[in-house]
């Protein structure tokens, strides 16, 4: 590796920067041999990652060791916890590698973890999103074991992928001995980035149309129920208006997290100031961090666990009003 200058405005201040001629950067998982200048952007990835941990545990736990909770539902929100689990302690681990542990091979391996993990938790939010919109589409023949074996299917494709992208760089495509090939993390290769950013733009198109047609769903219904109950227009219109509200900020906050970092990584290289890497790398870890808000704790039935736990009167065996997706 070369140091042939300052980087931003402290000498010799690495973490996950790389020096290049003192002209470009690029966000650096490669871990390095020599001491290292404490980097406060490192500091909020791992304070990120330690909250982002904390969270999603909770909510492992509680759907691991509650066995009402074996509903296809909670076994994809499970996945999705399990994934932003991972990512938080990836990212604690990075952190404690690059400044106390310094290892090449180490690092390659928290890379991949982290690949695996953010891969796993994008997949896992388009496999929430199918589920709700079979939920709605197939609202009578939901509740069926075609539906478990559907969500099996869609979990054993969801983190088999994310597992094969994450080897990737374990295996040996990484820009190490090739540091022209570097993309704006390294050591991940511009083509292997490439290839994550498209990835990721196809989910998030599949997942649009898909809440697109929820809306239209929900619409619909919300307007039969209005017509069969006779209810005035007015609750009709609020009723709808909530649940296209809802749907809104849950793809909003997906977008929001993910689309800057994915544009970046489509239009930056090596030679780019990491400072822009990390603006926009920490939104996208934000979105780990309201996943769990988002499809664990407002869902009733992980609350009343949450609220006996805290009471001290929990019951593995607590009763539950049978829910679709579509409700949480």
């Amino acid at each position: 590796m070369m140091e042939d200058g300052p980087r931003n405005s402290s000498a010799g201040q690495r973490g996950w920067f790389e020096a290049r001629n003192g002209s470009g950067g690029s966000l650096d998982l490669e871990s390095v041999v020599q001491p290292l200048a404490l980097n406060p952007w490192d500091v909020v990835l791992c304070v990120s990652g330690t909250i982002i941990s904390c969270e999603n545990a909770v909510v492992v736990v509680v759907i691991f060791y509650t066995p009402a909770f074996r509903a296809p539902m909670f076994l994809l929100i499970g996945s999705l916890a399990m994934a932003d689990l991972l990512a938080g302690l990836g990212l604690i681990l990075h952190f404690a590698f690059v400044y106390f542990v310094p290892s090449e091979a180490v690092s390659l391996l928290t890379v991949g973890l982290l690949v695996t993990s953010f891969t796993a938790s994008v997949c896992s939010l388009l496999a929430i999103t199918i589920d709700r919109y079979l939920s709605l589409y197939n609202a009578l023949t939901y509740y069926s074991e075609r539906t478990v074996t559907r969500t099996y299917i869609m979990l054993v494709l969801t983190w088999g992928a994310s597992v094969c992208y994450g080897l990737l760089p374990v295996m040996g495509w990484n820009c190490l001995k090739e540091p022209s090939a570097c993309s704006v993390v390294k050591p991940l290769t511009k083509n292997h980035l490439i290839i994550l950013s498209v990835s990721f733009f196809m989910v998030f198109a599949v997942m649009l149309q898909l809440y697109v047609q929820i809306c239209r769903i929900v619409c619909r219904h919300a307007q039969q129920i209005a017509v069969q109950r006779h209810f005035l227009a007015s609750s009709h219109y609020v009723t709808t208006r909530k649940g296209i509200a809802t749907l809104a900020v849950i793809l909003g906050t997906f977008a929001s997290c993910w689309l800057p970092f994915a544009v970046y990584c489509l239009l930056g290289d090596y030679s780019y100031p990491a400072l822009y890497t990390y603006v926009t790398l920490l939104p996208a870890t934000y979105n780990s961090m309201l996943n769990p808000v988002i499809y664990a704790f407002r869902n009733q039935e992980i609350q009343k666990v949450l609220w006996a736990v805290c009471c001290g009167c929990v019951s593995p065996t607590m009763p539950f009003r049978s829910r679709s997706p579509s409700d949480v």
